[in-house]
């Protein structure tokens, strides 16, 4: 379940938000938005599974899980790519994209929360916590040794040189998160969330309400910008925080973790949109067509973190868990991601139907995806819910061809 549900998450967020803003956003690039969730769908279910079947195979896995995980992402993809042919989708359509997979999560928790299905998930959470507790003890410390027996300075140096660069984006995360530890309590920084957590979330929505929308505030006759209110509610705030509050709480607290969360996401969803502004200005500047930007940079660079988790879980002695994830991952940028983005392209154009944009990339991909998703479900179930070796290099030669050819394709038909 964990692995359906947070490392989907955790690993799916970023892609998600990168994807809806090119999707979406002003300016955003549709068709590079639609190819990047496709590509990296084709990513992770084919060269990320290649590449954990290499390491751990031949290795068992659950059969009712594999099944639906696999199979429910089969369906949603189907359903996309029939959606895809029509060349257009509907506001219900949308909607029903995003209901899927609320209804996948409660599939989720009705199969792994029974009496037996529940001690399975902890034993696996508590295994595959331990292993890669393990990975990121024994091999950073090992590899680190061995520097600092080679050449103490050159570490020493590098390890000044990241604390230098990384300085900065931690104090301005720290600013604009709040910490959810009470043994990291700080009344500075603190006071500093109360002021500015509320002008980021402003920010945030400023494509619906405007920054400097006049209203009026304290003066019947004088309209003030909205920003500038803002700032002066959250600072009066502060001060209070700071001259009344005394010591740090005992326990965490559920509101800070909340808003901690809605501020990683809105961060989150803030260097999506610059991600997306950077790669149209490499495809402006190098005249690459927007399908070529989605399937590479941008799938390549969403899917790293799919790569690293699921690889090192694999590692650690838990493929499973990690075949779960790389089925779940994906599907949560799909329905989550791209279906969020469509709800809010259709529920303008309401009742009408928003128009998508056709192109035989994104059917390739369409195609690859649907490929690599049936030979697995096939493949294994044939091997008695046993992944063999041969199917990784299956797979991985499955995604260097479709990756040459949506190149080819993409490159001739702009």
């Amino acid at each position: 379940m964990a692995a359906v549900t947070l490392l989907a998450l955790g690993n799916g967020a970023p892609d998600a938000f990168a994807s809806a803003a090119a999707l979406g956003g002003p300016g955003g690039m549709p068709r590079a938005g639609l190819a990047a969730i496709l590509s990296a769908g084709a990513f992770v279910s084919a060269f990320v599974v290649g590449g954990v079947a290499l390491i751990a195979a031949p290795f068992a896995v659950p059969p009712a899980s594999f099944a639906r995980d696999v199979f429910c992402y089969l369906v949603a993809a189907s359903g996309l790519f029939y959606i895809y042919l029509s060349a257009e989708i509907f506001l219900w359509q949308a909607v029903g994209l995003v209901l899927f997979y609320a209804f996948f999560v409660g599939l989720v928790f009705y199969m792994d929360l029974g009496a037996e299905g529940k001690a399975v998930s902890a034993a696996e959470l508590e295994m595959a916590s331990g292993g890669i507790g393990r990975v990121a003890m024994d091999l950073p410390v090992t590899v680190e040794d061995h520097h600092k027996q080679q050449d103490p300075t050159l570490c020493a140096v590098l390890s000044k040189l990241t604390k230098v660069w990384e300085w900065p984006i931690a104090f301005v995360l720290k600013l604009t998160i709040p910490s959810t530890l009470p043994s990291e309590w700080n009344k500075v920084y603190i006071c500093a969330n109360i002021c500015l957590c509320p002008l980021l979330l402003l920010y945030s929505f400023s494509s619906f309400i405007p920054l400097d929308t006049r209203i009026v505030f304290l003066l019947p006759q004088s309209r003030f910008p909205l920003w500038s209110v803002v700032l002066f509610a959250s600072f009066c705030l502060a001060i209070s925080h700071f001259l009344f509050e005394k010591e740090a709480p005992e326990t965490e607290n559920i509101a800070s973790t909340l808003i901690s969360f809605i501020m990683s996401v809105i961060w989150i969803s803030t260097m999506a949109g610059e991600l997306l502004n950077c790669l149209a200005a490499i495809g402006t500047i190098m005249d690459f067509p927007p399908a070529i930007l989605g399937m590479t940079v941008l799938a390549w660079g969403n899917s790293v973190g799919d790569l690293v988790a699921d690889v090192a879980l694999a590692k650690a002695g838990q493929p499973t868990i990690a075949i779960a994830g790389c089925f779940a991952g994906p599907m949560f940028n799909m329905l989550v991601g791209l279906g969020t983005a469509l709800v809010v392209q259709t529920a303008r154009v309401y009742p009408k139907a928003y128009v998508l944009e056709f192109h035989v990339g994104i059917v390739v991909a369409f195609v690859f995806l649907l490929l690599s998703l049936m030979g697995t479900l096939l493949v294994v179930t044939w091997a008695r819910f046993r992944v063999p070796r041969f199917w990784g290099y299956c797979l991985i030669g499955l995604y260097i061809l479709f990756t040459i050819v949506s190149i080819a394709i993409a490159s001739t038909s702009g």
